[in-house]
């Protein structure tokens, strides 16, 4: 078994951290994610936000991994369960595979809170427990894997930031899209007094 760990601080305010959470698949940066299918969602009695979805992914496995591992296929399937709670402003994601499981395990946990010192930045702490079974070498193989999650992990921070933006753009289109709208009524309001 290994366990990973990270921290990183995005400068943004929780409530955009967390909505590029929710919205972060697709995007250019992690291609593997092939799918992502809301299986359940509510709101609990407390306001906490439930969800639980399912990440299609698809892996560029060598053939020679495959070979070792005994899988011709290369889909596969990681179950997530998050809660948001707007009132603690907390975002907990817990992700695990569905796939490949009598061979190897991945536990990640993710937590979105704002920065203690300033509530215009977000900290997010990351963990992975990895656990390769019933091979040789699971030590080196669970290293292996350690590096390709912290490799992917910058390439989800990157996903965040350019889902940030893309959002950030809506919102600037969508207010220059209003602003010209109520000019234009302004305008012909103004035209019909006359």
């Amino acid at each position: 078994m290994r366990i990973w760990t990270s921290e990183h601080v995005f400068d943004h305010p929780w409530e955009t951290v967390t909505t590029a959470a929710m919205q972060k698949y697709p995007n250019p940066m992690n291609p593997s994610v092939v799918g992502v299918d809301v299986m359940n969602r509510h709101v609990d009695s407390s306001g906490k936000l439930h969800s639980d979805r399912l990440l299609s992914t698809e892996w560029g496995i060598p053939s020679i991994v495959k070979s070792f591992i005994g899988a011709s296929r290369s889909k596969t399937y990681v179950q997530e369960h998050s809660v948001v709670d707007p009132v603690e402003k907390t975002f907990e994601l817990q992700s695990t595979n569905i796939t490949f499981t009598h061979l190897v395990s991945v536990d990640e946990k993710l937590t979105y809170k704002p920065h203690p010192q300033n509530a215009e930045k977000t900290v997010l702490t990351q963990e992975a427990i990895i656990s390769v079974k019933g091979v040789s070498l699971s030590s080196y193989l669970e290293g292996l894997m350690a590096s390709t999650i912290s490799s992917n992990a910058n390439k989800g921070r990157d996903a965040m930031e350019w889902v940030i933006n893309k959002l950030n753009t809506e919102i600037e289109e969508l207010t220059a899209s209003a602003r010209g709208s109520m000019r234009a009524s302004m305008a012909a309001a103004a035209f019909v007094e006359k």
